[in-house]
């Protein structure tokens, strides 16, 4: 039975980390930076940051865009998630059970705006309230609280909510304002001495080799990554770094392919979720309503959510695209939507919903965050060392519950790296 994970999570899930690694100096290979991190999201952000604050070491945190987390990061839901989901020894489990309390904790110190709204899973029919009861027991063998609420409990706090079978109460689940949450680890990373390049597009990657013994096995002892300003006011440039950290998001099939030998490229898949705004002042929730869960759905239903400002937004749906740069919201998504809503929220008002914006979230193949009744279609965050690679960390298909479980990928990436000894 897996339990939330503690500071020692680098020793306890970095498979092999049997020794404590150094990557001390970038003077031993004569390279510009210790870490070179591509991808300013929410999770790269937190691992420069991880990374910036062990001694001897420099760390360079590359983005393509103008500002920090334009892409996954900030088109979500803002949910802190509770970790109910993804299945006992799955890393989204146990990242996003460590990422939770490490988030309350730092939006607590820091002043990071943050609610605890908890969430409500609602079922209508015997069949969704089953999968509710299998749900309750998985979390009660994780150790995440949940629990059932009597109809008394339901109609006197939610009063406009319909829940013909039942509602499971996630009281650990909340909101955070993410952009905040982004600004305090770029503040952080850049105090613990890391640098940030913007407008930055990574072009290739050459692994460097060394001729000494501790790479006579023939990994590469460093990496080469060639650069070019995205907005085109500077040329090329190549940054060199002893280790290399993938987390491009959206991008990050196309670094992992620019590197790894072509029998070990991947091919991109794009979920695309539309969010709908509500305009009307009734119904008013105060609790994020999710319907019960479709096995294979490829997201968690079109469900509401609250922003800090205690706003009323659905979604986001599940659209398969080929782009991720398709964001133009759909308009024959909404009527789907409106369907949905209807079945826990009866008394909306459809006039009042429209489309607002739209994400993109980063998938494996056309299969689900979320296990189903069978454990099947269920795709897990893959965050490893590449075999043959030192010091690349690949970070791939970090959707969902990404942002709750950053500061504990942050962690678990710095354990890859630095095996048993790594800072927290």
């Amino acid at each position: 039975m897996p339990t939330p994970i503690p500071r020692t999570a680098a020793k306890l899930l970095v498979r092999g980390a049997s020794r404590t690694r150094s990557f001390s100096t970038t003077r031993a290979l004569n390279v510009d930076f210790t870490h070179a991190v591509i991808g300013a999201g929410a999770v790269g952000l937190a691992i420069a940051r991880q990374l910036a604050s062990r001694t001897g070491t420099s760390t360079i945190l590359i983005e393509r865009h103008g500002t920090v987390g334009t892409e996954t990061s900030s088109r979500n839901s803002e949910v802190i998630h509770a970790g109910l989901y993804y299945g006992p020894d799955s890393l989204k489990t146990q990242l996003c059970i460590r990422g939770r309390q490490m988030l309350y904790e730092l939006c607590e110190a820091q002043r990071i705006p943050f609610r605890r709204t908890k969430k409500w899973i609602i079922a209508q029919d015997a069949v969704q309230f089953a999968g509710l009861e299998a749900l309750h027991d998985f979390t009660k063998s994780i150790d995440v609280p949940t629990h059932f609420l009597s109809r008394r409990d339901i109609e006197a706090r939610e009063p406009d909510v319909r829940a013909e079978a039942g509602v499971l109460e996630s009281p650990t689940t909340g909101i955070v304002d993410s952009h905040a949450f982004m600004a305090y680890l770029e503040g952080s990373f850049d105090e613990r001495g890391g640098e940030e390049v913007l407008h930055t597009v990574v072009e290739k990657i050459k692994p460097l080799r060394s001729s000494s013994s501790s790479s006579s096995n023939g990994e590469s002892a460093g990496y080469a990554i060639m650069t070019r300003s995205r907005d085109g006011t500077g040329g090329e440039d190549t940054i060199t770094a002893e280790t290399l950290i993938n987390s491009a998001g959206l991008a990050a099939i196309d670094v992992s392919n620019m590197l790894l030998p072509p029998e070990r490229h991947r091919k991109a898949y794009y979920a695309k979720g539309s969010y709908f705004s509500y305009s009307a002042s009734r119904p008013k929730p105060k609790t994020l309503l999710y319907p019960a869960p479709i096995p294979g759905l490829g997201g968690l239903g079109t469900h509401l959510t609250l922003d800090m400002a205690g706003r009323i937004r659905f979604g986001p749906d599940v659209e398969w695209v080929d782009s991720p740069h398709d964001l133009a919201p759909n308009p024959a998504r909404l009527s789907a939507a409106v369907d949905v809503i209807k079945t826990y929220l009866p008394s909306i008002d459809p006039a009042a919903i429209d489309l607002d914006y739209c994400g993109i979230r980063p998938k494996l193949g056309r299969t689900s965050g979320t296990y189903g009744k069978d454990g099947t279609g269920f795709a897990d965050f893959y965050i490893k060392e590449e075999e043959g690679f030192r010091g690349f960390v690949n970070l791939l298909g970090i959707e969902s519950p990404g942002l709750t479980s950053a500061l504990a990928i942050a962690e678990y990436v710095e354990g890859i790296l630095y095996g048993e000894g790594a800072s927290v």
